[in-house]
């Protein structure tokens, strides 16, 4: 017996792919043996990601969008043929003690951790429905949607309501045969986290959370996409893959 990898024929579209863990998941799931479409602002940044794809032997295209523009993103999907994979990764943050949160810091994080992830989520998830092929939708959490951390107050918000969003769109979605589930990665090196390691007091605390005495790296995330995208974890959703580090086991 053995578990089933194989992508071939799947196509997966993943948000916020042009650079850090978005960039690896879209790779990953293309060596797998998926068609790619990566979606990112940057046109210039999805030309060397799928450029890099292909060099390697994938399948790979771009979507040049902002996903905070959720009429224009769910134009662009209508107008596609749908996906069978769905990694719902663009996200941001701006840490701040709570004291220090303005109003435009809570519409940036929310606007794009949750309210984009809800709207781009949903398009998706229609077309798979119409569709009548099934899916696989993977919400990119975080272990703050588990625990609270200081000066992540809203970013701790706006991932605990991805984790809650995600259970109840597994409800909704299971009779069509549409997977729903989070991965909730520690913190990972990537160009938005470099510059808060850059702080040894910071890189300090959070090596002492980590119970494995390490940082992660983008490649420790995307064997879980891969897995959740996969018919190896065909029976699975609703569910949080923790890729924490022993973080959260305390």
């Amino acid at each position: 017996m053995s578990a089933n990898f194989d992508l071939t024929g799947k196509r997966a579209l993943i948000t916020g792919a042009g650079r850090g863990i978005g960039r690896g998941v879209a790779e990953a799931l293309a060596s797998a043996g998926a068609q790619v479409t990566i979606c990112a602002r940057s046109a210039a940044e999805l030309d060397d990601v799928v450029a890099t794809i292909i060099a390697a032997g994938g399948l790979a295209d771009a979507l040049v969008l902002d996903v905070t523009d959720v009429r224009a993103f769910a134009t662009a999907i209508e107008a596609s043929e749908p996906y069978d994979i769905f990694v719902n990764n663009a996200g941001t943050n701006r840490p701040a003690l709570l004291k220090d949160v303005t109003e435009e810091d809570f519409d940036h994080i929310i606007g794009l951790n949750l309210r984009a992830a809800v709207f781009t989520a949903q398009a998706v998830a229609l077309g798979m429905v119409r569709a009548g092929n099934g899916g696989s939708i993977i919400n990119m959490s975080s272990q703050m949607g588990h625990i609270g951390a200081a000066k992540r107050s809203i970013y701790c918000a706006s991932k605990w309501a991805i984790e809650g969003f995600t259970k109840a769109m597994a409800i909704e979605l299971g009779p069509h045969a549409i997977r729903v589930n989070t991965i909730c990665p520690t913190f990972i090196e990537t160009p938005l986290t470099k510059p808060y390691f850059e702080d040894p007091a910071f890189r300090h605390e959070v090596l002492d959370k980590i119970k494995l005495g390490r940082v992660g790296k983008v490649q420790d995330i995307v064997g879980a996409a891969v897995f959740l995208a996969s018919d190896a974890s065909s029976l699975m959703t609703g569910s949080a893959l923790m890729v924490d580090g022993g973080w959260t086991a305390e």
